[in-house]
């Protein structure tokens, strides 16, 4: 075993694609298609809406997303793409038999797996630059030191790591399967809720669910809710961040009688529906569902229907960074089925709720699995 450093076996790719809507490729990895923890990156999204500079990479090569670090965020790719400049992009050298004594391909295996461990999130944190929202640089990466093991130790950790991971993504696509039921049961129980083809009662947005904040919270340290840290389509919650109090600025106090709703880049399908009280970013609006009129989860569900979403995508102003006007979502004309329809609808998500808690449950587990392997 020896020491060496990142920049011993991968170096950074920086090739710059000017007009990425008509690149040649079909792929983009935003940071919204990062999950904080894995060592694979799976999702993207089209290119069709790009209009930024964006960097093309290449199947093997591995993402790092350079801000927020302490959300732990970095995986390789087993496809062609092209990604924004909040990513930066390690490839593997062809020479790393002559580098280190071990061939490229067993590093590409073995490289994501130490940008996971916990080791050098502590030291991409502490060298990190900025307050809030804490910057890797290429250099700092590329000087992080680790030992690196027998080529025999590094397939055997690699093939233990990867079959776990492969055990977890199968759990994963059961929630996903769960979600989607959801998804399918909503339509079959209220039809489209923009085009309201039921011909239900309706009201705006802003009488049956207006924007209302909560109690400013007097806790020393508060839970404070960015959009990186919203899972897209789920509403679930990536990491939940604890800052002073003193220290939240340009939020907005919410509880658990809200549905958030992210007016920033809808596409992204950021909606929550929170489990406790915190402070989020004002790119979230703070709705207050009528409890006599407007059930919280079948709300929830409207909001994160397709049809909402292309809805909201297609009023959005603003080419970078759209947004939906909120005048627009004050006016939107919400649905109203009879309120025990929507809380039966509120029911089948609870037994929903209950299977996706036993399979978070096991890949909770096989997380620790995998954790206790590549931190061993």
């Amino acid at each position: 075993m020896r020491t060496i450093k990142i920049r011993d076996i991968a170096s950074p790719i920086s090739n710059s694609i000017s007009n990425p809507s008509d690149c040649g490729y079909d792929k983009f990895v935003g940071l919204e298609h990062y999950d904080s923890g894995e060592f694979a990156i799976t999702r993207y999204s089209g290119v069709e809406l790009l209009t930024s500079t964006a960097k093309e990479f290449r199947a093997d090569d591995i993402l790092i997303a350079r801000r927020n670090v302490y959300l732990k965020r970095a995986g390789i790719v087993k496809f062609d793409g092209i990604t924004s400049g909040d990513s930066i992009i390690l490839r593997v050298n062809e020479n790393t038999i002559n580098a280190v004594g071990v061939d490229r391909e067993t590093i590409v295996d073995y490289l994501p797996l130490v940008l996971n461990t916990e080791d050098f999130w502590l030291y991409a944190n502490k060298h990190a630059d900025g307050m809030n929202s804490k910057r890797i640089s290429k250099d700092t990466l590329l000087d992080y030191e680790f030992i690196i093991p027998s080529k025999e130790e590094i397939t055997n950790l690699s093939k233990k790591a990867w079959a776990a991971y492969r055990l977890k993504e199968a759990y994963k696509r059961l929630l996903s399967a769960t979600d989607e039921m959801v998804k399918s049961q909503f339509i079959e129980m209220f039809g489209n809720p923009v085009s309201n083809d039921r011909n239900w009662d309706y009201e705006p947005v802003s009488s049956v669910a207006p924007e209302s904040t909560a109690s400013h919270i007097n806790d020393d340290q508060v839970w404070l809710l960015n959009l990186d840290m919203i899972e897209s389509n789920t509403g679930n919650i990536v990491e939940k961040v604890f800052v002073s109090k003193e220290d939240v600025i340009s939020a907005q106090p919410f509880d658990e009688g809200n549905v958030l709703f992210s007016k920033l880049r809808p596409y992204l399908n950021k909606v929550v529906c929170p489990k406790d009280k915190g402070y989020a970013t004002t790119e979230l609006v703070p709705l207050r569902p009528k409890q006599d009129k407007l059930n919280q989860t079948f709300f929830t569900n409207l909001l994160r229907s397709d049809q909402f979403v292309q809805f909201a995508n297609d009023i959005s102003g603003g080419t970078k960074m759209p947004r939906m006007p909120l005048k627009e979502l004050r006016e939107f004309k919400c649905i109203l089925p009879p309120i025990n329809l929507q809380e039966e609808f509120a029911a089948i998500v609870r037994q929903a709720d209950k299977s996706k808690f036993e399979l978070k449950k096991a890949i909770e587990a096989i997380d620790q699995v995998i954790k206790s392997l590549i931190n061993g």
